[in-house]
């Protein structure tokens, strides 16, 4: 039985011919969702999976900050200096006796200004030289070639003996200016010997620093006779 009939059919109700309109409708809806549905799924497979990776990049580590350096802060120097007194807030005046005045003018007057005296001028220091030093006469270098006194032949003789001493002043030439008896013998004979031979000697003169000088020297002779 065909649509028409059916709709033409005097027999059927109202509501069953409108039957096969409604499928027909539900069916179109049907294959309208149905192939939209198909084509996505289609293009669903068709397209290879995507595949995501997740990489976790570890987070540059902070820079480690250090701590400023704070130098050591300098021991206290104890202040030598008197302490500023605070300024005084106004108070009500306080009669004092007159001991207490006296001590407050003595402590708040600043003390008077003594004007120093003009720097006397120093006297410029004079600084001595030292002295020179002093290098006595001498004759018995052997360059000088001084030839012992005669020894007297009465004095042998007789069996004279005896220690001499001779004060000299010898020159600054090296003679001897001046020969005098410090000392005899006990016999003239053998302090005449002697002083005639020192005077014919030569000498090596005295010097301060560099400077030959006159000076006086004591020469010992000895005579003494050999068995």
């Amino acid at each position: 039985m065909t649509i028409d009939r059916l709709h033409r059919s005097p027999e059927t109700p109202e509501w069953r011919r409108s039957v096969p309109y409604l499928l027909l409708a539900i069916a179109l809806h049907a294959a309208l969702l149905f192939y939209p549905m198909r084509m996505v799924s289609g293009m669903l497979k068709a397209m290879p999976p995507l595949s995501a990776t997740l990489k976790m990049e570890q987070a540059a580590p902070a820079p480690v900050v250090e701590p400023a350096k704070v130098p050591p802060s300098p021991p206290p120097v104890a202040s030598t200096s008197r302490r500023e007194r605070p300024v005084p807030k106004p108070r009500t005046v306080i009669a004092m006796t007159p001991e207490q005045a006296a001590s407050s003018a003595a402590f708040t007057a600043p003390a008077p200004v003594v004007a120093q005296p003009p720097a006397t001028p120093t006297a410029p220091v004079v600084i001595n030289p030292a002295p020179a030093t002093f290098s006595p006469a001498r004759f018995e270098a052997a360059y000088l070639h001084n030839p012992r006194p005669n020894y007297p032949a009465v004095s042998r003789r007789l069996g004279e003996e005896g220690k001499v001493l001779l004060r000299v002043l010898v020159s600054p030439d090296g003679r001897a200016a001046a020969v005098n008896l410090e000392k005899s013998s006990n016999f003239e004979r053998l302090d005449e010997a002697a002083r005639q031979a020192v005077a014919q000697w030569r000498f090596v003169p005295a010097k301060r620093g560099d400077e030959a000088v006159e000076a006086t020297i004591i020469i010992p002779l000895l005579f003494r006779l050999e068995d």
